[in-house]
Order: C-alpha cells, then structure tokens, then sequence
C-alpha cells in the first residue's frame, strides 16, 4: 500500500511528541500555553470574518436561478 510521506511524517512528529510528554495531554498543552505566553505578540490573532459586500461577491456564480451567468443557465 502506498505511503504518503507528509502523513507518515506528522505521525512520526506526533510520536515523539507525545512520548516527549510521557502520553500526558494535558502536560503536552500546559508546555503549548507555556510557548504561546512566551511568542507574546508575535501570534497573529484570528480576526471576525467580515461580512461580504456586494462589491466582493460580483461576478461570483451562486449558482441560483436568478443568476445572469451563462454558468448558471443549462445549454440548449
């Protein structure tokens, strides 16, 4: 069977991870937290998601009936 070689690397990492922390989730997260506090303003906080404007969606396919795309409208 074939092995992709990404997966079977995050497998290794999560291993050595994990026995890194003798299999304790919970001291695997408090070390996380621990490097997080220290990145300090160096994470990039997710922001809301705005709302989109008209203007963003023109030219989008919606898909919908009312749609003027050609996309939109089956051949004849």
């Amino acid at each position: 069977m074939w092995e992709d070689p990404i997966v079977a690397e995050v497998h290794r990492t999560r291993e050595k991870l994990a026995a890194q922390f003798n299999f304790d989730v919970s001291a695997f997260f408090a070390d996380l937290r621990k490097r997080q506090a220290a990145l300090g303003g160096r994470l990039v906080h997710p922001k809301k998601r705005a709302e989109p404007t008209a203007e963003a969606d023109r030219g989008r396919h919606s898909g919908s009936p009312e749609s003027t795309s050609s996309e939109a409208t089956p051949a004849a």
